[in-house]
């Protein structure tokens, strides 16, 4: 039995109840996924070879810093950093450190605030220098991906119908989803119910009102999608070692679709068009 609660109502916590949020709630995920959009932007001029991971983290703390926000990373869990780095066959939770990034790497930065109490989410994809042809047909299959979900969005619909069509889309271009992790409910709480799986079919899953708001955000691999987390107990890396991809919003469900709150200020979400030959 799904309960749904108004989110001015609820506690401050994971009930399992999923949270119903007014123009309020919009307003502040609108503002907080805003900054944490465009601190994505500045970091299409920060990622480049030679820079460190460690750096990178620096930036996002820093800049959280200037505009009164803090990571919702720093210290979440034993998570000691203020973003996450996925480098080539990382498919999430890299743990940014001094190693630099090598031309023709890709990098997935993932970067939540929270700004007065609300969490704004999101990740995207940046070439180091130039990159394998194979690499941008992979980022910009998980965009794709990514978009085909977001449009599945709408009162009425199940959280299946955005899982079915990411998975659709993205094994109609013989890639795979990976399965071990999921998209969230988000808000004043930084992982709520529902989980969004980015697999399944469209009948199944939780029912999508206006007012939910979580996460979409598929990892697609060129390889298989079996995935293993390393001794450091975050970092999630192929088991096929093949390259992996991921790009995610926040959205919010409308009365007739969905809201996106952290769309690029610069128009600068999608892929990039910086590839080599061969």
């Amino acid at each position: 039995m799904v309960n749904y609660i108004d989110a001015v109502a609820a506690p401050q916590k994971n009930t399992g109840q999923i949270k119903l949020h007014g123009p309020e709630g919009f307003a502040g995920m609108h503002k907080a996924g805003q900054l944490t959009a465009q601190c994505l932007d500045q970091l299409v001029d920060v990622v480049k070879p030679g820079v460190t991971t460690e750096a990178i983290d620096r930036f996002v703390f820093e800049f959280g810093l200037d505009n009164n926000a803090v990571a919702a990373t720093l210290n979440y869990r034993g998570y000691t950093k203020s973003c996450c780095t996925s480098i080539n066959h990382v498919v999430c939770h890299g743990i940014p450190n001094e190693k630099p990034l090598r031309e023709g790497d890709i990098v997935n930065i993932d970067v939540t605030y929270v700004l007065d109490g609300w969490h704004g989410d999101s990740s995207r994809m940046y070439p180091v220098g130039e990159i394998k042809r194979a690499a941008q047909r992979l980022m910009e299959v998980t965009h794709e991906s990514l978009m085909h979900g977001i449009a599945a969005v709408k009162p009425g619909a199940r959280t299946g119908a955005i899982g079915e069509a990411i998975q659709r889309f993205a094994e109609s271009q013989r890639c795979s989803v990976v399965r071990d992790f999921c998209g969230h409910g988000l808000g004043q709480i930084f992982h709520d119910v529902p989980n969004i799986l980015h697999y399944g079919r469209a009948h199944e899953g939780v029912e999508l009102r206006e007012g939910m708001i979580f996460t979409i955000e598929p990892m697609i691999n060129l390889g298989k999608p079996h995935v293993k987390v390393l001794s450091d107990g975050w970092t999630a890396v192929t088991r096929d070692r093949s390259l992996t991809a991921q790009y995610e919003h926040s959205v919010g469900v409308t009365a007739d679709g969905c809201e996106i709150f952290t769309l690029s200020p610069g128009g600068l979400f999608a892929p990039g068009l910086s590839v080599a030959e061969g």
